[in-house]
């Protein structure tokens, strides 16, 4: 394997991309499995069918550009792409799709804040965004910074500054990635991490540490080296208030006593 990685689709073709497409294979299948509703989208990732366990009707795959025909995926054949769009830019009307799902999406944009928006644009209230990143607080996210810090200052001995992780895009921590979702008016549904092995690049030792997928779940679970969110669009609604004053209720007049005329 060649010392830099400079995309997602080499690096999935890898024995830790392959450990790591199949745990978020199975978390979205879990997430997207009950959604109802007309219209979902996948956006980007074609190496990923995030919406198999999803039963609406109309499900689309979109792509920020056209899949090369030497880039296939490991698993099988391309896969069939709807639309070639930017992320920054779709072109669905307002309140239009039930369900979109963002596989690394957002560290792959160049304005990951801007896609939010978007992804809330064309949501229908009450519908979900279903989100999966690379968590930079990891031990593969430690292991990508300190190959980038080496690369910068020019220590290349020992592999120091080899890249572990895809060159392309910059990480989104959990944390900030729930602020921008509140400043949207997304509310987190439900979030977890997973994929708690090493650093390693063989399949043989990432295999002799799969009982620290148990564990890290179990005792260190913010550190996983993926994370997964599912926020739902919440609309506030108007409620029409009646006037501050309240009418003055007619009182019955006193009645007036009248002197006995004799």
């Amino acid at each position: 394997m060649s010392e830099k990685i400079i995309g997602l689709t080499e690096w999935f073709a890898t024995a830790p991309g392959q450990y790591l497409l199949a745990w978020e294979q199975a978390q979205f299948d879990l997430a997207v499995a009950d959604l109802f509703g007309y219209n979902a989208m996948q956006l980007g990732l074609p190496e990923l069918d995030a919406l198999q366990a999803n039963r609406m009707p109309h499900r689309w795959l979109a792509l920020p550009e056209v899949v090369p025909t030497d880039a296939r995926p490991a698993a099988g054949p391309l896969p069939r792409v709807a639309l070639i769009t930017d992320a920054a830019a779709l072109p669905f009307p307002p309140g239009s799709l039930d369900l979109v799902v963002l596989p690394h999406t957002l560290e792959l944009s160049a304005d990951p804040h801007h896609v939010l928006r978007e992804v809330e644009r064309v949501l229908v209230p009450e519908g979900r965004v279903v989100i999966s990143g690379f968590n930079p607080t990891s031990l593969w996210g430690l292991r990508q910074a300190r190959g980038r810090l080496c690369g910068r200052l020019g220590i290349r001995a020992f592999g120091a500054s080899s890249l572990y992780l895809p060159e392309a895009g910059d990480f989104i921590g959990s944390w900030r990635l729930r602020d921008w979702l509140r400043l949207l008016s997304f509310e987190v549904e439900s979030d977890r991490f997973g994929c708690y092995r090493p650093a390693m690049r063989t399949e043989a030792w990432l295999q002799r540490y799969s009982w620290l997928d148990r564990a890290g779940a179990r005792w260190w679970p913010i550190f996983g080296a993926v994370y997964f969110v599912v926020a739902v669009k919440k609309v506030r609604g108007m409620r029409l208030l009646g006037p501050a004053w309240k009418p003055r209720r007619a009182t019955s007049a006193a009645p007036v006593s009248v002197a006995n005329r004799h």
